[in-house]
């Protein structure tokens, strides 16, 4: 037994560096991982996001020390920091720096508040996640009180930009409210001296010219819903006795004419009606002028779920919904027509710049509290919009406290520390070693709601087919088409149109 213990304490203390030098090193490693793209190809990512496609088998090649210094391979593994001809890189710190470039969005903390003013609302959309009330049931409206709570712990928050996005419901039914918080906020600011951005989030049916002025004395954007043509978006966003499209599309003509073009947004809910017009969906955007469009799938959140036959479908069907629409987008572009879709372009961000996306479910670690919080109607507060869906439906797991309680306790306390464990994908089983990990997130949320399981067993997680195909997809459209495609990629992510020579 003293032997064994013996050996054991050895084989515990670090050796020095030397001990594992083979006298035979060509390189050496530098973290890396990779993923098969298609039949003939897989990439390989390094930390910061680098990547290079190559022919199968060469990440085997690479770790077993197979590169010669004559191959072309090698000069491009060392200047993209897959492999180094010093055990320590002599740019290491430039490395160091890029990695926190990445991750700069933790800097800045929690930027993005939502505050919802009401439950009220005047439409019954079937994929609707919270559970909506009736337009004279004042008592669900957010109190002066419970505003101001959640306004000042907003400007506690150490980031210099916030956005500051009303929802519902639909929140312009307590106008207000919506009043009282931007005035509120303002007068506030001109302490902390924040670079504010409102967002209204409205089904853009209940404008008057009262709310269009103040929303441009005050520059508020307006964010919308749009589900497609008359008949789609109908079916998806009924509102009782007349028809939710005409509405909505006279309140974005008008809001534009009233706050100017670029100040209103629309966004898409992919239904399993949805699924079979995906082409349909995007021209219905670009007849209505817009340049961007999200094909977003549905929540699997709260009171979303109870109508399984209209909002319940397989991702893969969701990914043959995309794929299709993304290959019409791409080849719009080619013609010269300008459009955008706007995930693979979060995704593109992530890939081909050094910069980090505010995207929450993206980001690792998760954007809950760190880059999202939400302020409910009643005073609660939750760690992202997602978090307080499913607390209509009972779920309480990511509320974090009242708007009432302090600042420490809610953003640092013993909830948020517990996320913690579970929101970076560095160290979550299945994605410490995927080749997209740099490129993807961890989402929680995502998981207890679908799995239970705020860590998630990625084999089943629909979180995980649905970004590792898209992310495989693209690099597939990298591999194959090469720069045609890059360009239009590369036009996204700057959001300027390709500007072709004379």
């Amino acid at each position: 037994m003293q032997m064994e213990n013996k050996i054991a304490k050895e084989f515990r203390k670090f050796k020095p560096f030397d001990f594992y030098q083979t006298g035979t090193e060509k390189y050496y490693l530098l973290p890396f991982r990779f993923h098969q793209i298609n039949s003939e190809k897989e990439v390989i990512v390094n930390e910061v996001g680098d990547f290079l496609i190559v022919p199968i088998g060469t990440a085997r090649r690479i770790a077993e020390k197979e590169i010669e210094y004559e191959e072309s391979l090698f000069i491009d593994l060392v200047t993209n920091f897959f492999i180094s001809e010093k055990p320590i890189p002599d740019l290491i710190d430039v490395l160091a720096t890029r990695y926190r470039t990445k991750k700069s969005f933790l800097d800045d903390f929690t930027a993005l508040h939502i505050f919802v003013v009401s439950l009220r609302c005047n439409h019954s959309c079937h994929y609707c996640q919270v559970s909506r009330v009736s337009e004279n049931r004042q008592d669900f409206d957010m109190s002066v009180e419970n505003l101001k709570h959640a306004i000042e712990h907003m400007f506690r928050s150490p980031s210099a930009a916030v956005t500051m996005e009303f929802q519902g419901g639909e929140p312009l039914l307590a106008f207000e409210k919506i009043k009282f918080g931007v005035e509120y906020a303002k007068l506030l600011n001109k302490k902390y001296q924040k670079e504010i951005t409102f967002v209204i989030c409205t089904n853009a049916t209940v404008f008057t010219q009262e709310i269009f002025d103040f929303c441009y004395y005050h520059e508020i954007r307006i964010s919308t819903s749009l589900d497609g043509p008359e008949f789609l978006h109908n079916a998806n966003r009924p509102k009782l006795g007349t028809k939710s499209y005409e509405m909505v599309i006279d309140g974005i003509n008008t809001a534009r004419a009233e706050l100017g073009h670029d100040m209103v947004s629309a966004l898409m809910t992919t239904t399993a009606l949805s699924l079979n017009y995906p082409i349909e969906i995007i021209e219905n955007y670009i007849e209505n002028g817009f340049d961007h469009i999200f094909l977003r799938p549905i929540s699997p959140y709260g009171f979303a779920l109870k109508n399984q036959k209209k909002n319940h479908y397989h991702t893969r069907k969701y990914l043959d919904f995309y794929k299709k629409g993304l290959d019409y987008i791409i080849q719009l572009n080619k013609e010269g027509h300008f459009i955008v879709e706007d995930y693979t372009t979060i995704i593109l961000k992530k890939i081909l710049t050094p910069f980090p996306v505010s995207y929450v479910d993206l980001q690792s670690p998760a954007g809950i509290i760190n880059n999202v919080v939400v302020y409910n109607y009643d005073g609660h507060v939750y760690a992202s919009d997602e978090s307080r869906m499913l607390a209509e439906s009972g779920d309480f797991t990511f509320r974090i406290g009242h708007v009432k309680d302090d600042y420490k306790s809610l953003f640092y306390g013993e909830k948020a520390r517990y996320f913690a464990n579970f929101w970076s994908n560095e160290s979550l089983a299945g994605c410490s070693d995927c080749g997209f990990q740099t490129y993807c997130g961890a989402d929680p949320v995502f998981h207890h709601a679908s799995q239970s399981d705020l860590e998630g067993y990625r084999p089943t997680s629909d979180f995980c087919l649905k970004n590792m195909e898209i992310i495989r997809h693209i690099f597939d459209l990298i591999d194959k088409e090469g720069k045609q495609v890059l360009s239009i990629f590369n036009s996204w992510v700057n959001n300027r149109p390709i500007i072709k020579a004379l």
